[in-house]
C-alpha cells in the first residue's frame, strides 16, 4: 500500500534525523567527559554528525543489495547540498565564505568526486580496495582539518550540553545509534517499495527523495544559521558533509561489500562535478554566495530535476 509506504519512508527519515542529533550529543559529550580534546572531537564525532543518515542509508543498502539507492544517495546528497541547500541558504541571506573552503576544500570536493567517477566507471563497482583508498583519504582529510585549526585558518565546533551525566549521555548515544540503523532499514525498505509500486528507478528514488531526507540534517543546520546571521558556517558544512559522504561513506560500504556503479552514474557524478564548479566559480571573486547565486543554483536544480524525470 503506498501511503503505508510513504509513512514508514517519512518515520525513516525522522528516526535519522533525531537519531544522528542524540547520538552527536552522546558520543561527544562522553569523548569530552574522557578528556579528548574538543578540537579532535569537533573535527571527527561533530563534523561527521550530519552524515550519519547517509552513512547509515548507504551501507544498509549496499548490505540488502540495493546498490541504486547506496551510490544515488551519496551523489544524490552531494548535488542537494550544494544546488538545493546552499541555494536556499543563500536566497535567505548572503554567505560568507571562508578563504580556505576556496582555496582548498572546495578543490578537494572536485578531485575526490573525479575519485569516485573514476573507481566506479574502471569496473563498475567500488571494491575492496577502492574502499580502502578512500578511506586513506578521509584520513589524510581529517588530518589536513586538525593542521588547519592549529593554525587558526579553521573553527572547531563548538561543543554544547557536555556537563549532563555520563549515564544520560550514554543513553543518548545508544538510543541514537540506533534510531539510525532503524531508520536507516525504513527509509531503505519503503524507497524501494514505493519506486517499485509507482514505476520509478531505484536510481531515480535515491537521487531524489532519499538523497532529500538523508541531507535534511544538513538543511536544517545551513538554514538555521543563515536566519540568524551565522551564514559563513554553511558552506563549511556542506563541503565537509560531500567529502565525508564520498571518503566514508562509500568507502566504508566498500569495506563491506563490493558497491555496484552503474554507468548510468556517470551522468550524476559529473553533475555533482558540475555543482561544485559553479559553487566555486560563484565564490572564487566576491568571497560570498548572493540571492543571484542562489536563484541560479536552484534553477540549476531544477533542470537536473527534469532530466532525471524524462530519462
Amino acid at each position: 500500500m503506498l501511503f503505508l509506504e510513504l509513512l514508514l519512508l517519512a518515520l525513516g527519515f525522522f528516526l535519522l534525523v533525531k537519531g544522528a542529533d542524540w547520538f552527536v550529543e552522546g558520543a561527544s559529550g562522553i569523548a569530552d567527559k574522557f578528556g579528548i580534546p574538543q578540537l579532535v572531537i569537533g573535527l571527527t564525532i561533530v563534523a561527521m554528525g550530519t552524515s550519519a543518515p547517509e552513512t547509515a542509508v548507504s551501507i544498509t543498502a549496499a548490505l540488502k543489495g540495493n546498490a541504486d539507492i547506496a551510490v544515488g544517495n551519496v551523489v544524490g546528497s552531494n548535488i542537494l547540498n550544494i544546488l538545493i541547500i546552499l541555494g536556499v541558504s543563500s536566497v535567505i541571506t548572503s554567505i560568507a565564505v571562508a578563504k580556505t573552503t576556496i582555496r582548498y576544500e572546495i578543490p578537494i570536493m572536485l578531485i575526490i568526486t573525479f575519485l569516485l567517477l573514476t573507481f566506479g566507471a574502471m569496473g563498475g563497482t567500488i571494491c575492496l580496495w577502492e574502499g580502502i583508498v578512500l578511506l586513506l583519504c578521509f584520513a589524510l582529510y581529517l588530518l589536513y582539518m586538525f593542521v588547519m585549526v592549529k593554525k587558526g585558518e579553521m573553527q572547531a565546533e563548538e561543543l554544547e550540553n557536555v556537563d549532563k551525566p555520563v549515564w544520560k549521555m550514554l543513553l543518548a548515544g545508544v538510543v541514537g545509534l540506533a534510531l539510525i540503523i532503524l531508520g536507516s532499514d525504513f527509509t531503505v525498505d519503503a524507497a524501494t517499495e514505493i519506486a517499485k509500486m509507482i514505476g520509478l528507478s531505484e536510481k531515480f528514488i535515491g537521487l531524489t527523495v532519499v538523497a532529500l531526507g538523508t541531507s535534511l540534517p544538513e538543511l536544517f543546520t545551513s538554514v538555521i544559521a543563515a536566519r540568524k546571521g551565522k551564514a559563513d558556517i554553511a558552506i563549511g558544512n556542506i563541503v565537509g558533509s560531500n567529502i565525508f559522504n564520498i571518503l566514508f561513506v562509500i568507502g566504508t560500504s566498500a569495506l563491506i561489500i563490493p558497491v555496484v556503479f552503474e554507468m548510468s552514474f556517470v551522468v550524476d557524478c559529473l553533475v555533482a562535478v558540475a555543482a561544485g564548479v559553479i559553487l566555486w566559480l560563484c565564490v572564487f571573486r566576491k568571497k560570498k554566495l548572493t540571492r543571484v547565486d542562489g536563484i541560479i543554483m536552484l534553477a540549476c536544480y531544477a533542470a537536473y530535476f527534469g532530466y532525471l524525470l524524462l530519462k
